[in-house]
């Protein structure tokens, strides 16, 4: 059985805790992070707050901010462990002090309250050797049957990606329900057409199903939701459909 210590105690950090606990293939032996307060949902094995207590494992996983990775990193002696993070935007080199080193990214996305399984997560894997990198996809397939190989420039743009069929998207939600609620309209309204427009993906492309007045070229309908927005929604509302047509050969 793997033993593994997960350094950080945050969103992803809390998931993986959990899918390698119920899988019964992983044993977490320690979960360190500098605040105690962020421990008390791992009180059942070992925890810490100080690096230099950090004990032996055969793998070690960074699950931290972007910015905290190498500097956490530069603090532990190497134990001849396999040392990954599960970031999407650092290159894999960042943890090239250790002898053994690698990337184990999970895409999805996670809030600390949500129970999600990782079966169907793709995980993003990539390692300093083939033994490494056999090693991830070991422990990878104890949680979850999507295994991709990506290196860090993939991954970089796999996270852009991330970033706008995920965090713009949610933001653009966000927008949606601001106007909703100026308007005094149940945002509940719009969740059928949110998980539709979502389901589609699954059978089309995002060109083939892509609708909407932008598409048409509905300018009557597109310049009356212009005077119902604020400038910054204006401004965003603006930005998106000059994008939609110009992707589909439209202009205003």
């Amino acid at each position: 059985m793997t033993e593994v210590v997960i350094i950080g105690a945050g969103n992803v950090a809390s998931h993986l805790f959990r899918a390698f606990r119920q899988s019964g293939e992983v044993q977490i032996v320690q979960v360190y992070n500098h605040r105690s307060e962020k421990l008390a949902d791992f009180a059942e094995i070992s925890t810490t707050t100080s690096l230099s207590e950090i004990t032996q494992a055969d793998l070690y996983i960074f699950a931290l901010k972007d910015d905290a990775i190498a500097k956490t990193a530069a603090q532990l002696k190497d134990t001849g462990g396999l040392f990954v993070h599960t970031s999407g935007g650092v290159a894999m080199e960042s943890l090239s002090k250790f002898k053994n080193f690698g990337v184990f990214y999970p895409l999805q996305t996670f809030s600390r309250n949500r129970e999600i399984s990782f079966k169907n997560i793709p995980l993003c894997l990539e390692a300093s050797s083939e033994e490494n990198l056999h090693k991830l996809k070991e422990l990878g397939a104890a949680i979850s049957e999507n295994l991709y190989e990506i290196n860090s420039e993939q991954r970089r743009a796999l996270h852009v990606s991330a970033v706008f069929v995920n965090n713009f998207s949610n933001h653009l939600y966000q927008i949606g329900a601001d106007i909703c609620k100026k308007h005094e309209v149940p945002f509940e309204i719009l969740r059928p057409l949110i998980a539709e427009t979502a389901a589609k993906i699954e059978e089309l492309s995002p060109a083939e199903a892509q609708t909407g007045p932008a598409l048409r070229n509905d300018e009557k309908t597109i310049n009356a939701h212009l005077e119902l927005l604020n400038a910054q929604e204006s401004k965003i509302y603006k930005l998106l459909t000059s994008s939609i047509q110009e992707l589909h050969g439209k202009e205003l």
